[in-house]
């Protein structure tokens, strides 16, 4: 079958299917801009898509019911072979690594991981980590309180709209695409939305989608002015959690982190694309801090930590392979998107000089 464009009728198909078997934690951001969409014959399966030159990149896995996860992932690979095209999944997980893990026309790269929790323990999690208590502390003696709410039209929702703005301008990177895309506050749909205000205030954000294949959900998106009180992304996060425990939840995820080395898993990445992530990790803080998340979130205290990959249907990762599957992530040619990267942290740095400069 052919990929179709993302229309009100296709996206309605994919939210439906989505919504009866979404497993994966990426599975509702399928219905994100910018991807197409392959659908089993049967009408039971999708997969969000992005095309670039021989290469179909699949966001997490195709959304299916899992006893029937490794057929249609098979027919959706034959549909890319037809279009002489390869297939990566990205943040694929362990139901898709099983598929392909004895494979050996396949391949799988580990990207990092990803923490879970059951939020049921959430409290127990919180009452025996003093340091998590004393953060979100900090943050309600700045007068800061988060509660659910519906996203606003008008001076209210521009207000928000105005924290994720800040909260871009001072990240290392420029937006990117698919799995990342920031924008959500215009797609929300099943989303929900929980805002930290302090004196009527929003400082922060988070954004939190749905899993429904695990009675769960995945902080998609947490958001704050530079200037919010230290302890808010905690108090967020802490309220989201108690909110769905007391509603039954039973999984809850705060998204990969990349490159994160707490998960152990298969693994068939070459020396020098393993040697590119050690540099990334160690060197790459100008652009994305991956240790300060991945510390953020391991204070947390989460109970499991699970692995992320991207997995090709190729015997190895090659270059074009690996140059395909980041065109998709960044949302276009990877070196327009460096040069946009030097760009921006070449103003950063000029700026700083010249602040320096008039102190």
């Amino acid at each position: 079958m052919e990929l179709e464009e993302g229309g009100s009728g296709v996206l309605a198909r994919a939210r439906a299917i989505v919504l009866a078997h979404g497993w994966n934690t990426t599975a509702y951001q399928i219905l994100n801009p910018g991807f197409r969409y392959w659908f089993d014959p049967a009408g039971d399966a999708v997969a969000g898509v992005v095309v670039t030159p021989s290469l179909w990149v699949v966001a997490g896995a195709p959304v299916a019911p899992a006893a029937r996860l490794a057929a249609v992932a098979s027919r959706l690979e034959a549909a890319a072979g037809a279009a002489r095209a390869r297939v990566c999944y990205v943040a694929a997980q362990e139901r898709l690594e099983r598929v392909h893990r004895h494979n050996r026309g396949s391949s799988l790269v580990h990207l990092g991981a990803e923490p879970c929790w059951d939020p049921v323990g959430w409290e127990g999690i919180v009452g025996r980590t003093a340091s998590l208590r004393a953060q979100v502390a900090r943050a309600r003696n700045k007068q800061v309180e988060v509660s659910e709410e519906p996203l606003s039209e008008g001076p209210a929702g521009e207000a928000i709209g105005e924290v994720l703005r800040e909260w871009l301008a001072a990240k290392g990177l420029p937006p990117l695409g698919f799995l990342t895309m920031p924008w959500l506050l215009g797609r929300m749909g099943d989303r929900r939305l929980f805002v930290a205000r302090q004196a009527g205030r929003p400082v922060a954000f988070a954004i939190l989608s749905p899993v429904p294949g695990r009675a769960g959900w995945l902080v998609e998106q947490v958001a704050r002015r530079p200037a919010a009180p230290n302890g808010v992304g905690e108090q967020l996060v802490d309220a989201a959690f108690r909110t769905i425990a007391d509603e039954g939840a039973r999984f809850v995820s705060l998204g990969i982190v990349p490159l994160s080395r707490r998960s152990a898993g298969p693994d068939h990445a070459p020396w020098w694309l393993r040697a590119a992530f050690a540099w990334g990790r160690a060197h790459g803080r100008r652009f994305y801090n991956f240790e300060g998340l991945d510390r953020f979130k391991a204070k947390l205290r989460p109970p499991e930590w699970q692995p992320v990959y991207a997995i090709f249907n190729a015997p190895a990762p090659t270059v074009p392979l690996l140059w395909g599957m980041l065109e998709a992530v960044v949302g276009g040619p990877p070196l327009r998107f460096l040069a946009r990267v030097i760009g921006r942290a070449v103003g950063t740095e000029w700026r700083m000089l010249r602040g320096a400069a008039r102190k």
